[in-house]
């Protein structure tokens, strides 16, 4: 993404569905910083737009106006080099999954079983995925910047650059006293959320030590929630770490915060992994070959059991227990078990119906052996 404006727009092209499940966003990279603990970082913004009502308030008729504004705002700030442009009426139930299980809308945003989509929601994102913006969701606009590993100067510089583009296209209501106004009281402020996505299969084993993370979490303004944010459950052993309020605090005391925490978290989870080393080799040896054994020649597997096992597979990896797969292979794995990117990775036409569970286990199942090298 440029840090100035285009002189040509960049015009709307639908997303292939296929395509967009066959790769995963830049972030997941395990080039990052911590990479064997930390699996990425992501700087969010709230921002609404001055002369228009908040999204509770907000008309049909506004709803789509502002939209259009964004619309073009984004389009000339080219994000990575040439913006996607996804209105989520017009995307089916397979798309709208693809788009959460990728972090570039809320579940709240996308709902893929009954009722419909409002007026005016949309989703802009780039190539690469580190930059998307969520049009009409819980405020006008949701700018997100990721970045891989324990980055968050990185995320925190890409969303700066976008956030500034915008604002001179669009003015964003904002008070001397509040500072940014948001939909939810806790936004307001910086309208910041950074948060850090963290493995952590060893604390995970051992739950009196995983506690002590919370509460000192906790201690410090932040909270732990699952791998989707707010709402979603821990799966594969991965915990997000984010800040609560945002009143009262600069953007750089907030992202200190998370500064000061994480590489805590991190010593602690890497001890505890040189203590089942020294302590619990063989269990640990046999639970990790265990997991392998499963991914290579189940039948059927769910998706927390999917990313079950590729957690102790990635744990086995980062200990040098095993040698089946590139971390990288596991980040793109992690995403692609998931029920919209299996549907889409195994059914050559793509219809609007999703599968039934039964018949996403056996193709996840399917899936994971040829990547694994079974078939």
């Amino acid at each position: 993404m440029r840090d100035s404006p285009l002189e040509v727009p960049v015009s709307y092209l639908p997303i292939d569905v296929c395509a967009l499940a066959s790769h995963v966003g830049a972030w997941l990279s395990s080039e990052g910083p911590e990479s064997d603990v930390v699996v990425s970082c992501r700087v969010r913004l709230a921002r609404n737009v001055e002369g228009y009502p908040f999204i509770a308030c907000l008309e049909p008729g506004q709803a789509v106006e502002l939209s259009d504004r964004l619309r073009q705002g984004l389009f000339e700030a080219r994000i990575d080099g040439e913006t996607w442009w996804q209105p989520l009426a017009e995307a089916g139930s397979v798309l709208r999954l693809l788009l959460h299980e990728r972090n570039l809308v809320s579940r709240e945003m996308a709902p893929t079983e009954g009722g419909q989509i409002p007026p005016g929601r949309a989703v802009a994102f780039g190539k690469t995925e580190t930059v998307s913006v969520m049009v009409n969701e819980e405020d006008h606009v949701r700018l997100q910047a990721m970045a891989a590993g324990f980055d968050l100067d990185l995320a925190w510089h890409r969303a700066q650059v976008l956030d500034r583009y915008l604002e001179q296209q669009v003015p964003y209501a904002h008070t001397k006293q509040l500072g940014y106004l948001t939909g939810c009281p806790t936004n307001v402020g910086t309208g910041l959320r950074a948060s850090v996505m963290l493995h952590l299969p060893a604390l995970s084993m051992v739950r009196s030590e995983l506690e002590k993370v919370f509460t000192a979490a906790q201690r410090t303004g932040l909270a732990v929630r699952g791998m989707h944010g707010e709402g979603s459950r821990a799966a594969g052993d991965l915990y997000q770490i984010s800040n609560q309020v945002t009143l009262g605090r600069s953007e750089s005391q907030l992202i200190d915060d998370l500064r000061a925490l994480v590489p805590c978290i991190v010593e602690f989870e890497r001890k505890l992994r040189t203590a089942l080393l020294d302590e619990q080799l063989t269990p640990l040896k046999d639970r990790i070959s265990r997991s392998l054994g499963m991914l290579r020649t189940a039948r059927a597997m769910p998706t927390d059991g999917a990313l079950a096992h590729l957690s102790n597979l990635r744990l086995g990896l980062h200990m040098q227990l095993v040698d089946a797969a590139s971390i990288d292979t596991l980040n793109e794995l992690g995403v692609q078990v998931q029920r919209g990117h299996i549907q889409a990775l195994t059914q050559g036409e793509i219809g609007e119906e999703l599968l039934e569970v039964s018949t996403r286990d056996k193709l996840r199942a399917s899936y994971l052996r040829s990547r694994l090298g079974t078939e």
